[in-house]
C-alpha cells in the first residue's frame, strides 16, 4: 500500500514550520511522504527583510537552505512556481525553471497530492496605481530586499563622492515600511564607519507616507503615537492621510498634485495573495486573491486542500474582521493544520482552528521597538517598549528558529553568531 502524499506549496512563516513537523512526525515514522514546493532554494523569515534589505543582516548566514533542512527533516524539497492546481486529479503545476542565462534548468512538472497545503504567502498591493510597478522597489521577496541593498548601497557611495543627501520615499506605515525608515537611519550611521566620511544622518532624508490618518493603523493608537514619536525623533518625516496616485523616475506624485521627490521608492502598502490564486478553478477568493476557508482551514468546496498564511480569509464568527496576515497567523495556522492531517490520516475529522492574537511588536532597528502583547491578567492587553520590547522581538525569531531546528541547534546559531560578530563588519557592505 503506497503512502499518502502530502503536498505544501510555500515555505515561509507557515509552511515551513509544518513540513517540519510533518516530517518529524509522519515522515520519519514512514506513515507519509512530504514534499515542499518553493521558488526559492532557501528561506529568510519575511519579517526580516528590511534588515536584509539595508544589510543589518547577511541572508547568506540567517537562511534557511531548503535541501539541507529536508534532509534532516525527513521530507523532499521541489525548487518550482505554482501555475496551475487541479482539484479534480489531484495534482498541481510547475513551470519550467530557467537559469540566468535562460537555459532551461527544469522544464514543466506535475506533481501529485492526496493532501495539498497551499502557503505561498502575500505580496504588496499596488492598486494599478500608475508607474508603481515601473518605479518603486518591493520587499515581497528576498531577492526585492537585497535589489534594495545594492540600490541604497550605490545611492549612498554616490551621495558621499559627491557630498550629497540621500532621499528615501516608502509608501506604507504599516510594520513593513516603519521598520525600514528606521532601519535606513542605522545603515547611514554605520556606513559613515565604513569609509563614507561625508555621509551623515542630517543629510537623510526619509518620508514614510501612508493613505490613513495613522501608522500601524492594525496597532492600537498607543503604539502607533509610539512610533510615530521615534521614527520623528530619527528624523523620519511621517505623512499620514497622503494618497499615492502616481510614481514616476524621480517623485511620488499625490492625489493632491504634490511631488514627494526621492532617490529610492519603496512600496510597501496593501495586501493581497499571489496573483495564480486569481486564476485558480473551483476555489472561492477575494478581491484581493486570498482563498476563503472553512473554520478547519480546508478550502471551501475542497476536503483535501488546506490554505495557510496570508493567502487564506477567515472570519470566524463573532468576529468584525478575518484573521491579520501575520507572521503569528501563518505559525498558528501550521500548527494546527499539522495536528489536523494526522487526524485526517487516522480517518478522524479535522477541527476548527482558534487563533489567539498575542499581539504584536514593531522594531526600530537598534533604537527601540514598540509593541502590544495580550495579556492573561482580566483578558487585557498591556503596552511595551525600549528594551523589553527589542529583547521579546528578537525572541520572536529565536522561536521561529526553535521552531525549525529545536532550542539545542538555536543556541548553537545564537552562540556562533555571536563569535562571527568579532571578525564580520556590522553590516553587510556587499
Amino acid at each position: 500500500m503506497s503512502k499518502p502524499k502530502i503536498l505544501v506549496v510555500g515555505g515561509g512563516a507557515g509552511g515551513l514550520p509544518l513540513v517540519t513537523q510533518l516530517g518529524r512526525k509522519l515522515g520519519k515514522r514512514g506513515r507519509a511522504d512530504i514534499t515542499l514546493v518553493d521558488t526559492s532554494n532557501i528561506h529568510v523569515w519575511k519579517p526580516r527583510y528590511h534588515e536584509v534589505a539595508t544589510g543589518a543582516i547577511d541572508a547568506d548566514l540567517d537562511a534557511v537552505d531548503y535541501r539541507a533542512h529536508a534532509r534532516l527533516n525527513h521530507y523532499r524539497f521541489e525548487p518550482g512556481t505554482l501555475t496551475h492546481v487541479d482539484a479534480a486529479a489531484r495534482t498541481v503545476t510547475l513551470a519550467a525553471m530557467n537559469g540566468p542565462d535562460g537555459e532551461e534548468v527544469l522544464p514543466e512538472r506535475q506533481l501529485d497530492y492526496d493532501y495539498l497545503v497551499l502557503a505561498i504567502g502575500s505580496q504588496s498591493n499596488d492598486f494599478g496605481t500608475p508607474g508603481v510597478r515601473q518605479h518603486c522597489l518591493f520587499m515581497d521577496t528576498r531577492t526585492q530586499a537585497e535589489r534594495f541593498r545594492e540600490r541604497f548601497l550605490n545611492t549612498c557611495l554616490h551621495a558621499n563622492y559627491r557630498n550629497d543627501p540621500v532621499s528615501v520615499a516608502i509608501v506604507g506605515g504599516g510594520a513593513t515600511g516603519v521598520e525600514l525608515a528606521a532601519e535606513i537611519h542605522h545603515a547611514v550611521a554605520m556606513l559613515k564607519l565604513y569609509g563614507h566620511e561625508h555621509l551623515d544622518r542630517k543629510q537623510l532624508r526619509v518620508t514614510v507616507v501612508e493613505a490613513l490618518p495613522r501608522i500601524l493603523p492594525a496597532l492600537s493608537e498607543r503604539v502607533s503615537a509610539a512610533a510615530t514619536e521615534r521614527l520623528q525623533a530619527l528624523g523620519v518625516s511621517v505623512r499620514t492621510g497622503v494618497m499615492v496616485a502616481e510614481a514616476t523616475g524621480q517623485a511620488l506624485v499625490t492625489k493632491d498634485g504634490e511631488e514627494i521627490k526621492a532617490d529610492l521608492m519603496v512600496w510597501a502598502a496593501g495586501v493581497k495573495g499571489p496573483d495564480v490564486f486569481g486564476q485558480l478553478e473551483g476555489f472561492t477568493t477575494t478581491r484581493v486573491n486570498q482563498v476563503e476557508v472553512e473554520p478547519d482551514l480546508l478550502a471551501k468546496g475542497h476536503g483535501n486542500v488546506f490554505v495557510i498564511g496570508d493567502s487564506a480569509f477567515l472570519k470566524p464568527e463573532g468576529a468584525e474582521r478575518p484573521i491579520p496576515p501575520r507572521a503569528q497567523s501563518a505559525q498558528q495556522m501550521a500548527h494546527h493544520t499539522a495536528r489536523n492531517l494526522v487526524r485526517l490520516l487516522n480517518s478522524q475529522e479535522p477541527r476548527p482552528f482558534e487563533y489567539k492574537d498575542h499581539g504584536s511588536l514593531v522594531s526600530l532597528s537598534n533604537y527601540s521597538s514598540v509593541g502590544m502583547l495580550m495579556g492573561n491578567l482580566k483578558g487585557g492587553n498591556f503596552f511595551v517598549e525600549g528594551w523589553l520590547a527589542r529583547i521579546m522581538y528578537v525572541g520572536l525569531y529565536r522561536m521561529h528558529q526553535a521552531a525549525l531546528y529545536g532550542w539545542p541547534r538555536t543556541i548553537m546559531l545564537l552562540t556562533a553568531g555571536r563569535f562571527s560578530r568579532l571578525v564580520r563588519p556590522r553590516l553587510k557592505l556587499h
